[in-house]
């Protein structure tokens, strides 16, 4: 039991903390000293700890075995952060073994994966960035922050920041694409989203952009691997991102699994030292991935689990997340003096000022109100904000001879495909706390419009049994029985809606797939069905870009739908039938076979660019198939038109230059348009891309109705980065083209000086 003494000087801190309803900075970091100053070594590597949820908080605690350990350390105050703990009753338990059986009573913070949603559930993250509008994404991202926090939660493991290039790695699904600018902007609407503007906000979270760095170019696309990059690639199209979401007032970070220049992100000094803590002055936290610290010896950098702690701490990784490296061995390490305090200080800091900042000391308890976790989680307006988020989601592929949209009666519809009836896919990976198959199924959205006649036929199972995140998906690919009957009901229907993709956990951290064609049965039950109708609507269901070129060759259209959330099945049917006007975009290329990946938009032209005659053989090239990407970066249609004309540069002094354009809609409908305009250097001193994107708008057009739009360019969209991470900006020519993707064709040229 704490002395009065004690009592008196944590009361005072609480005190402190609570006089200013948001305390500046100067004044945490006084109330952050006064408490490190009573802790002991012991207590301030305890800080540095992070457990897993460890046992049942509802039942007994644990009397013997590793978690009976991890409960004492609970208990001698020698645990910072937990992870995996969720619900007000939960949370509330053991905060009040941190704060009231501790000596110091330093309250916890708790952490989770809420990547896209708690338990109503958004599109996945590589989805809502199809829809190319910031607002709508910070809105997304707030209701996952608002329901997470309702549960407990103080602290999500998100954004997910890294470039992903190769749709082979499952972990795309979590992120915003392959485009630096695009997922830049992406980053500061979700930290914007998630920590509001004032992070002492009960129904805020702190955000944690991951994962610092590198880790999308995983070689081969597969998870966990090695990764092998420039330093020019690493400060011109990997780093950005971090630094924008950084800049928009994230507070924590989190290292990766993989190397960069043969050192593990965990104990990478020059990522976590020299950028992030230096040359960037981050003031936050920065957390190991799970088991990071300890990974490091199986990458054989480290002989053992003491001289890993001594390297991530060394390196600047401030949190442990369970490795159980720092609590068993920083004291040792820093009494052998092998280890610096001032350094176990510096971690500490940081952990203790987003404890003050999140409001924790002022009341540990803020995140647990079981009435304020029964009205929000669930409510009606977050439901119809992942529905809005859904639909926005939704990009259309192909669509010739104007097949869609549906008429809304008088046909005969064959719905086919296990996804069609699948109300557990839709969910996604990485789904919080969602209750399995509580998703909107197609087959259900497509019944809110009862005028037509639907005639489901499965066709055939595509998992043999109900996936679950910790197990391998298991693939039908034997079992033909329902083909028949799929077959017989495309034959007498008007028009087949085929729901074919992935499985919800097909895609994901660990999902990494060598083939990305339609798994199992799928692609010979589609190529059976176009025997017998060619009136196919593919509704491709996937966590990341698949190989669609036979479905583009021999299908009408195509509609992308990802995995959408809770409100799947009624924003795919609302578009389906036009009552939305799909507005998406692609935010990853689509290839045309995997033997194309890593794939993106905005490579470099290298020194044989082009083919010089028809017979030679000699550039850059497949001999099989094209060099471009089936869908391309930044394409979708819309069941309207648009064109553009008028464009124009006006080169402003400090090396600014403003471009104005005009768009028009000239099909019969209302629609959106992703407005995005393209940059191209004529010559620069180190290589550049063919083009990249450095601007885009998403606008609101009525039939015959015209916009102008102004774009201003500045140093950082003229320049680029240099292998120290230096901006440059050069003199010379450059071209700018706009258009509604990133093959964009309007062109014009302008020079700086």
């Amino acid at each position: 039991m704490k002395t009065r003494f004690q009592l008196f000087l944590i009361f005072s801190l609480y005190c402190a903390c609570s006089a200013p309803k948001t305390p500046s900075l100067s004044t945490i970091d006084h109330q952050v000293d006064s408490l490190l100053s009573m802790m002991t070594l012991e207590e301030k590597i305890g800080q540095m700890n992070q457990y897993n949820g460890f046992w049942d908080v509802t039942g007994p605690a644990p009397a013997e075995g590793d978690a009976s350990l991890k409960y004492e350390n609970l208990r001698k105050g020698l645990v910072g952060s937990m992870l995996n703990i969720t619900g007000v009753e939960e949370v509330r338990k053991v905060q009040k073994i941190a704060v009231e059986e501790t000596r110091l009573g330093i309250p916890l913070l708790i952490g989770f994966d809420m990547i896209h949603g708690m338990k109503t559930m958004s599109p996945i993250p590589l989805a809502e960035a199809a829809s190319w509008d910031m607002e709508a994404i910070e809105k997304s991202s707030q209701i996952g922050a608002r329901e997470a926090a309702a549960m407990g939660i103080n602290w999500t493991f998100a954004p997910m920041v890294d470039i992903g290039r190769d749709a082979r790695w499952g972990r795309v699904m979590e992120g915003a694409g392959e485009d630096t600018y695009l997922v830049s902007q992406i980053a500061k609407a979700r930290v914007r989203g998630y920590q509001g503007e004032n992070l002492s906000d009960p129904l805020t979270l702190a955000a944690c952009v991951k994962h610092f760095a590198g880790y999308g170019f995983s070689e081969s696309g597969r998870d966990y691997n090695t990764v092998e990059v420039s330093r020019v690639t690493l400060h011109q199209v990997i780093l950005p991102p971090f630094k924008a979401a950084l800049d928009a007032g994230a507070r924590t970070i989190m290292n990766s699994f993989n190397d960069l220049d043969g050192v593990p992100a965990t104990g990478n000094s020059y990522l976590q030292r020299e950028i992030l803590k230096g040359k960037w002055s981050f003031g936050g936290l920065v957390v190991s991935d799970w088991g990071s610290i300890g990974e490091m010896v199986n990458h054989r950098v480290a002989k053992d689990g003491k001289e890993a702690a001594k390297m991530a701490v060394l390196a600047g990784s401030d949190m442990d997340m369970e490795s159980y490296l720092y609590v068993s061995h920083l004291k040792e390490l820093v009494e052998s003096g092998q280890v610096k305090e001032s350094l176990i200080d510096d971690a500490v800091r940081r952990i203790l000022r987003l404890k003050f900042e999140l409001g924790l000391f002022d009341n540990p308890y803020l995140y647990c109100d079981e009435q304020r976790e029964q009205e929000i989680v669930g409510s009606e307006e977050h439901v119809a904000g992942v529905l809005e988020m859904a639909k926005k989601s939704i990009v259309l592929l192909k669509n010739e001879q104007n097949l869609l949209p549906l008429k809304k009666s008088g046909l005969n519809i064959a719905v086919i495909g296990a996804l069609a009836e699948d109300k557990d896919s839709p969910l996604g990976s990485w789904r919080g706390e969602a209750d399995p198959n509580t998703a909107i199924s197609v087959l259900e959205g497509l019944n809110e419009y009862p005028d037509n006649k639907y005639n489901f036929a499965k066709g055939a199972d595509l998992v043999l049994e109900q996936p679950v995140f910790l197990k391998e998906v298991k693939l039908n690919t034997t079992d033909r029985s329902g083909f028949v009957q799929a077959i017989q009901a495309a034959r007498s229907a008007d028009i087949v809606i085929a729901v074919m993709g992935e499985n919800g956990f097909q895609s994901g951290e660990a999902r990494s797939r060598s083939e990305i064609k339609l798994p199992g049965l799928q692609q010979e039950l589609l190529e059976e069905l176009v025997k017998v109708n060619e009136k196919i609507i593919l509704v491709s269901m996937s966590g990341r870009p698949l190989d669609l070129s036979w479905a583009d060759e021999h299908l009408p259209a195509i509609l992308q739908v990802w995995h959408l959330g809770s409100q799947s099945g009624h924003a795919i049917a609302q578009v389906l039938y036009g009552d939305y006007n799909p507005s998406g975009k692609l935010p990853m290329s689509f290839p045309r076979n995997v033997g194309q990946l890593p794939l993106y938009y905005n490579q470099k032209s290298t020194g044989r660019p082009f083919n010089p005659g028809d017979d030679i053989v000699f550039w850059s090239h497949y001999s099989d198939v094209p060099n471009d990407a089936l869908y391309p970066f930044g394409y979708g249609l819309s069941y309207t038109s648009f064109s553009y004309s008028d464009l124009r540069a006006e080169v402003l002094e400090n090396q600014q230059v403003k471009i104005k354009v005009n768009v028009k809609n000239t099909g019969p409908r209302e629609g959106e348009e992703v407005v995005q305009l393209y940059l191209h250097d004529h010559f620069s001193s180190l290589t550049r891309p063919v083009r990249e994107l450095k601007g885009f708008q998403k606008i609101s057009l009525q039939p015959g109705e015209v916009k102008s739009l102004e774009f201003l360019l500045g140093k950082e969209e003229l320049g680029f980065f240099d292998g120290e991470g230096n901006l440059q900006v050069e003199p010379g020519e450059f071209t700018v083209m706009i258009g509604g993707s990133s093959k964009a064709e309007l062109a014009l040229k302008f020079e700086i000086d």
